[in-house]
């Protein structure tokens, strides 16, 4: 009779959609921040912030490498980065050693929670295996941060990105499109753009702000915020893509939020994303856009 799974999870528990065949391993529970207006994740009482216990950690990595081959273990929750780089090492040399075949391990990461990271240090991660972290930047806008409490800065945001590049731990960036509302669409476009240009992201990806559970938290905070129509998002992000200056960044919008999934390489695909965009914009009819029932989340 086979054993029951030895990982303790706390539900409900994401991961990017890149993970869906990585082991979810959880080493803390929860966001450290957890104050972004926007983000719904981990509001549950049982997500509380915590940092899970060493030794279980250590001890289901054993116990899951006597029942299966892993490839790609995704470190959860909301930023295990949280976590001290002698903690963090720890983890990953653990998983190097009962689980010889990972070859890649990667985990969201809050900018602020890098402050006090050094280069060396994150170096020090990437060696023992730490391939890509997920950053959702949200935006570039100081203006944009502050009305979604999200508690980044541009400055502290580029910072940390060009951090981890400099470690050579990949960056997986994600910016909300429509987070600013109509009154800061096109500064929020602007930064956005501007820092993804000065930290150069190896993935860039798009979604769609969106309230499933209502907007009444987001607008505690952003009171005048106007949401972007369909075709608003279309011009923002057209305004955004306009500027990017990246050499060779993979692109997705293929979110289920987004109305229209654009999937390339910037700066390679840039002129096709815009005359796509373009076309959304004139000529709605002619496009495959998403119907609102196919982008519930």
């Amino acid at each position: 009779m086979q054993s029951a799974f030895p990982i303790e999870y706390i539900e409900p528990v994401f991961r990017p959609p890149s993970e869906a065949q990585s082991l979810i391993l959880p080493v803390t529970n929860g966001c450290s921040w957890n104050k972004c207006t926007f983000c719904e994740m981990y509001t549950a009482p049982q997500k509380k912030f915590s940092v899970r216990d060493e030794q279980q950690v250590l001890d289901e990595i054993q116990q899951v490498a006597q029942q299966m081959i892993v490839n790609r273990v995704f470190l959860a929750d909301g930023d295990a980065m949280a976590l001290s780089t002698r903690r963090l090492l720890t983890v990953l040399k653990a998983i190097q050693k009962h689980m010889p075949t990972v070859n890649r391990v990667t985990s969201y990461c809050l900018p602020s929670n890098l402050k006090n990271k050094s280069v060396s240090e994150l170096q020090e991660l990437a060696d023992a295996g730490l391939r890509m972290v997920y950053v959702g930047a949200e935006s570039g806008d100081d203006e944009v941060l502050a009305k979604v409490n999200k508690g980044e800065t541009y400055a502290s945001t580029a910072s940390a990105l060009n951090k981890l590049g400099e470690a050579g731990i990949k960056r997986s960036v994600m910016i909300l499109n429509g987070l600013g509302g109509r009154s800061l669409s096109a500064q929020h476009a602007d930064q956005s753009a501007a820092l993804m240009n000065e930290t150069q992201p190896e993935y860039l990806s798009t979604l769609v702000v969106s309230f499933p559970l209502g907007d009444a938290r987001f607008k505690q905070h952003f009171a005048e915020f106007e949401p972007l129509d369909q075709q608003g998002l279309f011009v923002e992000l057209q305004r955004f893509i306009s500027q990017l200056e990246l050499k060779k960044t993979v692109f997705r919008s293929d979110h289920a939020s987004n109305y229209l999934a654009l999937k390339g390489t910037l700066g390679a695909d840039k002129q096709q994303f815009l005359a796509q965009l373009q076309q959304a914009i004139e000529r709605p009819d002619s496009m495959a856009l998403r119907q609102e029932w196919q982008r519930g989340l």
